[in-house]
């Protein structure tokens, strides 16, 4: 069984973060290990309040894993400031990491910001250079790439501005375009597009996380970046679909629909 890390912040109600990053590797059939760099207090409504984790016991925690397991991926969420960016970037450099998969969590989608300001040239500078692929959504790669996207063109000028930065692929997400959800993706050389149908409901809560997940469990499973993310934008988009209510506020995903017996859509690319 291919083994994969996650290393992010928990989310309390259990609808991204760690938990939903666990969940996507068990459906994905591989086996999920975490290293905690955060705790947040949240429900469906929102962040409440975020406790960062000491730097020395992040560092003892993947210190841990490296020492004693083979990772074949490793998923970065929720890195809130730049003590423990450095730290993170340096342990993943110094043990080889292989397959990164960077989801640049900044801000939740009530509004609490999960990445200081003054983190986000370390995350640039530590982060960036070393990932496999790094998946911003179009907030994110505002602020990494230094400019307004507004279109698939912006998108993909971003792209290459981001992969100047160091990061062998680019996935700039499109789902807070007012036109198709199309996702775009940078190799160095070309782009591929991802569409994603819009699907109406307002139970989004971790899609960021699980596709990023998803991603780095289909890497870690053989497959190659285009059919890594093709396979991840298929899951992610049946986990939407199958998506349901649990508060009063934002619902999850639902990360095991293969295993309820639902209707599987396959989506193209």
């Amino acid at each position: 069984m291919k083994k994969v890390l996650t290393i992010a912040g928990s989310d309390s109600c259990g609808g991204a973060g760690i938990q939903a990053d666990l969940k996507t590797f068990s459906a994905h059939l591989v086996y999920g290990m975490s290293i905690i760099t955060s705790v947040t207090a949240q429900n469906t409504q929102g962040v409440i309040d975020a406790y960062d984790l000491p730097v020395e016991v992040i560092e003892k925690q993947i210190r841990a894993i490296f020492n004693d397991i083979n990772v074949d991926a490793v998923k970065i969420g929720m890195l809130s400031n730049s003590r423990i960016i450095s730290t993170v970037a340096d342990l993943l450099k110094f043990y080889r990491a292989k397959n990164i998969v960077l989801d640049p969590v900044m801000i939740s989608k009530s509004g609490f910001k999960l990445l200081k300001d003054d983190a986000i040239s370390s995350l640039i500078s530590n982060l960036i250079p070393i990932c496999t692929i790094i998946t911003p959504n179009i907030h994110e790669a505002n602020l990494i790439a230094q400019m307004d996207i507004k279109n698939i063109d912006d998108m993909k000028k971003a792209c290459r501005i981001i992969n100047d930065l160091g990061a062998r692929y680019v996935l700039i997400k499109g789902g807070h375009l007012n036109d198709d959800a199309i996702d775009v993706l940078f190799d160095g050389k070309g782009y591929y597009q991802f569409k994603g149908n819009r699907i109406k409901t307002k139970n989004t809560h971790g899609t960021g996380c699980t596709l990023s997940s998803a991603i780095a469990a289909n890497l870690a499973k053989g497959f190659d970046i285009v059919e890594s993310i093709s396979k991840s934008k298929n899951y992610i988009q049946n986990a939407i679909e199958n998506s349901f209510s649990i508060g009063l506020g934002v619902g999850p995903v639902d990360h095991f629909y293969e295993f309820r017996g639902v209707e599987v859509i396959k989506y193209e690319r």
